[in-house]
């Protein structure tokens, strides 16, 4: 299996090759730039410091701009399960999106079609986890909102990219904003760990702050139409039909 992509040398990776078992996880983000011409500029200029290995254009074409096996500078400081650091053990997909501080529009249907082709044909390739599927926000919850609540993470696990639940969405949306007591509370933010967000609070934040953070890329993903940071019900659900799939 072969995909069609255009080469856009940038120079923001790692000189040193790494060993193709190294590569765990795929790494969704959003451009979060208003032109698309200057969020490419920012990802192949040397000074940025910033790279990605695939780039997905507004008409759905795939740039490369890093080869797989070169370590690009897309994730930053992340972690996730037993991982840090992610740039290492990842490839790092960006899709063209003015992002939240830029009027956070829907992705196009031509952009999805072309990351469906693009993720399986690396899952295969790389023989990569659908658990191992993530966005920024996930590894990186306290810095992070990318790929953002407007992202087709359903649709995406339907067609075989990423992981989503198996519940009735009609059905335990009644349980959305019913408060849990504290060990339900306890549980919850323990399913998140157990998914893989990291239990680890960053250094100059709070607590309770951070896993407000944790919780908002957690319903980014699984909770779309309410990201409040407010442990509900609801999400307790889903987490735990997740640890079950």
């Amino acid at each position: 299996m072969h995909i069609k992509t255009t080469l856009n040398y940038s120079p923001n990776f790692n000189q040193k090759k790494r060993g193709k078992k190294q590569i765990k996880f795929i790494i969704f983000h959003y451009t979060g730039m208003k032109k698309e011409s200057d969020a490419l500029n920012r990802l192949t200029n040397i000074q940025s410091e910033v790279g990605c290995h695939y780039f997905i254009k507004n008409s759905g074409k795939i740039l490369t701009l890093v080869p797989d096996l070169y370590i690009a500078w897309h994730a930053g400081k992340s972690s996730w399960k037993n991982y840090s650091s992610l740039n290492k053990n990842s490839i790092g997909i960006e899709i063209t999106n003015p992002g939240h501080q830029h009027n956070y529009k829907s992705f196009s249907n031509k952009q999805i079609k072309s990351l469906i082709t693009l993720s399986k044909y690396l899952i295969k390739k790389h023989k990569i986890d659908q658990k191992n599927i993530l966005g920024h926000s996930d590894i990186a919850p306290e810095r992070k909102k990318d790929p953002g609540e407007k992202f087709p993470w359903e649709y995406l696990a339907k067609n075989k990219v990423g992981k989503w639940h198996s519940l009735n969405c009609k059905i335990i949306k009644k349980f959305r904003n019913q408060k849990i007591d504290t060990i339900s509370q306890n549980l919850f933010l323990n399913n998140l760990f157990k998914i893989g967000y990291s239990k680890k609070t960053p250094k100059n934040i709070r607590k309770i702050q951070y896993l407000s953070f944790v919780i908002k890329a957690f319903q980014r993903r699984y909770r779309q139409e309410l990201v409040n940071g407010k442990m509900d019900k609801e999400c307790l659900i889903i987490s735990k039909n997740l640890l079950n799939r």
